[in-house]
């Protein structure tokens, strides 16, 4: 029987989104499958962390992607980024705590291409005279991540309805992010 490496990793992002700390054996009994299978597959947390941080960049450029971010107006570009990254925001909150993900040479240049693509559309709001100039798009793109995680978080665990995680979310930002007039 050949391993559903899909299931391995979205048991393996289910189960670490609510326990960071769950070792391999636990990750391998939430996949159903042996620790041996999992070791062969995924030498160690190291590995299987790259592996989910590959699965957490997709599933972000899909929703980045669904959320046609160059229509309409930013702040409606945002909102619906916001919408359709929430089914990921899990992964995405575990990921954000992985430091491993963000240090040295082996930082994965899929990042990258979502900051730019996030930042993009802060800046467009930002020249439209939308959003305030004095945050930079990259601190409004690392801030949504950060309330993505913080979101998440609350939501698993209960202190946040999941209904209310979009609203929540782009609420918040774009409150901080808006031009306001000088009295």
């Amino acid at each position: 029987m050949a391993l559903d490496r899909d299931h391995v990793l979205r048991s393996a992002a289910a189960l670490l989104t609510r326990k960071s700390t769950a070792t391999m054996d636990e990750v391998a009994k939430a996949a159903g499958i042996s620790r041996a299978t999992l070791h062969r597959h995924f030498a160690g947390r190291d590995a299987l962390v790259r592996a989910l941080e590959a699965l957490g960049i997709a599933e972000c450029e899909a929703a980045v992607d669904r959320a046609r971010l160059d229509e309409g107006p930013a702040s409606e570009a945002v909102r619906r980024l916001v919408r359709e990254i929430q089914p990921a925001a899990g992964l995405l909150a575990f990921l954000y705590g992985e430091s491993q993900l963000w240090e040295g040479d082996r930082q994965n240049d899929g990042w990258q291409s979502l900051d730019a693509r996030m930042g993009a559309v802060f800046l467009r709001g930002q020249q439209a005279g939308e959003f305030r100039i004095d945050l930079t798009p990259v601190w409004l793109t690392e801030a949504l991540y950060g309330l993505i995680a913080s979101c998440a978080w609350a939501t698993l665990d209960g202190r946040v309805a999941a209904r209310d995680f979009p609203t929540m979310v782009a609420e918040l930002l774009l409150g901080g992010a808006v031009r306001r007039e000088e009295p």
